[in-house]
């Protein structure tokens, strides 16, 4: 006859990273990088942006300074070396300017995917190439796509982060982490929809130029 399996202690499974309780934000602090503003890590399972998990980002418009809350985080990554990707953005980046933010263009891939955003993005999470990967993908995205692209950054250290559009803000999405991003008087409202743990009460407002 088989011997049943130990239980396992119940304090000893709430110790592990991937599980956290409901009124509690997870902790993995191994897995995520500060995003540069304290007032968010605060916020954040991790006190970070989490790595081999999808980020959505959702603004109804571009170019009112959004990037900006991305750049202390891809800073560190391409300090470290690592090689970033940008998929069908809506402009093109200006070299100058990525490089006195300390990003390193030569290490920077654009990729102009077209209708084909969400394969590009899947082979680019699968690769494990990249540090960081962001994507603007099409408005149709479906969430087949969307859980093949959680499902292939899962277990690799890469920041992935998706910008859709805040109308998909009631739309189910597999991300594990979702921000509403608006422009503020002299800074950035932050608006954490949905994170490992429990609900955020508060939009965070973030002084960024």
């Amino acid at each position: 006859m088989n011997a049943l399996p130990q239980p396992v202690p119940l304090a000893a499974v709430l110790a592990r990273g991937d599980v956290w309780r409901g009124d509690t934000l997870a902790h993995l602090p191994e897995s995520t990088i500060p995003s540069g503003h304290d007032v968010l890590d605060d916020e954040l399972p991790g006190s970070g942006w989490p790595r081999g998990a999808l980020v959505e980002c959702l603004v109804d418009r571009w170019g009112f300074g959004e990037m900006r809350l991305l750049l202390p985080a891809l800073a560190q990554l391409s300090a470290a070396g690592g090689w970033l990707a940008l998929v069908a953005p809506p402009w093109l980046p200006h070299a100058p300017a990525w490089a006195a933010a300390g990003l390193a263009p030569e290490r920077l891939v654009v990729v102009q995917a077209g209708r084909q955003s969400a394969w590009c993005v899947e082979q680019l999470l699968s690769s494990g190439g990249f540090a960081g990967v962001l994507a603007w993908p099409e408005s149709g995205i479906d969430a087949r796509s969307l859980r093949r692209l959680q499902v292939a950054a899962e277990g690799r250290p890469v920041f992935a982060v998706l910008w859709r559009s805040t109308a998909t803000i009631a739309t189910p999405s597999p991300a594990p982490l979702r921000l509403a991003l608006a422009a503020g008087e002299g800074g950035l409202s932050v608006r954490i929809l949905k994170r490992r743990g429990r609900p955020a009460s508060r939009p965070l407002f973030l002084s960024i130029p």
